[in-house]
């Protein structure tokens, strides 16, 4: 008796363009090799451009709210270059995780011809997509924005305007790190901008009416009290009105707070992923997969391109080019079948015995 798990088809995957290995074919027009990969979703390209708009106005308020008019030309400097240097990171993390081909599988390979260039052995079977016609490695999911398989496929971010798969995993975690950061930066420069700002302003109301705190505090004179008007200048602390440098620093702080918050979780789970070898389509799945799992340490240095260095940090400094599929990738041993996208149940089948040779070029071609 042997085990064969049953598949369950959705609708569209019942229909015979799709399940027939002869009716795949090749795209027309093959995308060239370094062609620069871009999905053309329009969610996808608003969140992006939404995105660079958020990172741009805070530097906005930064620069010419907080750090230009400020008279400490060293606390201006030095924060001035640390924000920068963070925001320019973060954008070009985020230019490398959209514009990075993040693992696709060629699209209709799953021919005939091809399938049977395979040379399958008894007992291996092959996996073909029936959205995109492709045949599907082991870890790869379909993703429909996309419209193509991704290998270790964690999830499709419109934020990115792109799946964050094997090749640019990378460049996700680098973004959600340097937008926390800038975040944090930015909540910690506004409220030492507030704390300096009213203690400025404070001495100055005073220094107006020529009396320091000490004998302010001893007379208890009340500023309400004393009816000449005040001369103190507006530009101490911004270049701005007051009420609009208030509006500009409380929106910066409710966007800082609300990615701080977003891109933390975002980068521990991305984190969390590649340490326990894991997608999180896979984890949502909650299947026990029979594969042997990598080292935490191995499947961090893959991810991020070889041993501990500051290349890790470097948007520019791509992961560990992964090998060429070769032909044992495409191919899966029934053992293994479990680890598929749809919901699987088993059925119990009996071997008859027959004196009819067995046909040993059988080899099964599943639709997942």
């Amino acid at each position: 008796m042997m085990l064969i798990p049953a598949h369950h088809f959705r609708d569209i995957e019942r229909k015979p363009t799709y399940l027939q290995p002869e009716k795949c074919i090749p795209p027309p027009h093959p995308r060239p090799a370094g062609t620069m990969w871009f999905i053309r979703d329009g969610c996808g390209i608003a969140c992006a451009i939404v995105t660079w708009f958020l990172v741009l106005y805070a530097e906005f308020v930064v620069l010419f709210v907080m750090l230009i008019p400020s008279r400490d030309y060293v606390y201006s400097v030095i924060n001035g270059l640390v924000f920068n240097l963070l925001a320019f990171l973060a954008l070009a993390s985020h230019c490398r995780a959209m514009l990075t081909d993040p693992g696709a599988v060629p699209k209709g390979n799953a021919t005939k011809e091809f399938i049977e260039s395979l040379q399958l052995k008894p007992g291996q079977v092959v996996y073909k997509c029936p959205k995109c016609c492709s045949i599907k490695p082991d870890r790869a999911h379909h993703c429909s924005v996309c419209k193509r398989c991704i290998r270790k496929m964690d999830h499709h971010c419109p934020w990115v305007n792109n799946c964050v798969g094997e090749n640019n995993q990378k460049y996700f975690v680098l973004f959600t790190m340097y937008i926390a950061l800038i975040s944090l930066h930015a909540l910690i420069m506004v409220g030492f901008h507030f704390l300096h700002c009213f203690e400025e302003d404070w001495t100055n109301l005073l220094q107006a009416y020529g009396l320091t705190r000490e004998e302010t505090a001893e007379a208890r004179i009340s500023l309400h009290e004393i009816k000449q008007p005040l001369k103190v200048s507006s530009t101490e602390c911004s270049s701005f009105s007051p009420p609009t440098t208030v509006i500009l620093l409380i929106l910066l702080c409710f966007e800082g707070l609300l990615f701080l918050i977003f891109t933390s979780v975002m980068f521990g789970t991305q984190v969390h992923s590649i340490c326990t070898d894991e997608t999180g389509i896979e984890r949502l799945q909650r299947k026990k997969q029979r594969r042997e799992r990598r080292g935490s340490w191995k499947s961090v240095k893959e991810t991020f391109g070889g041993d501990f260095s500051l290349n890790w940090f470097n948007p520019f400094s791509g992961p560990r080019h992964p090998k060429p599929l070769s032909d044992r990738d495409w191919v899966r041993q029934v053992s293994s079948v479990s680890d598929t996208e749809n919901t699987e149940t088993t059925t119990t089948t009996t071997e008859e015995p027959s004196e009819e040779p067995k046909n040993e070029d059988f080899v099964e071609v599943v639709d997942e």
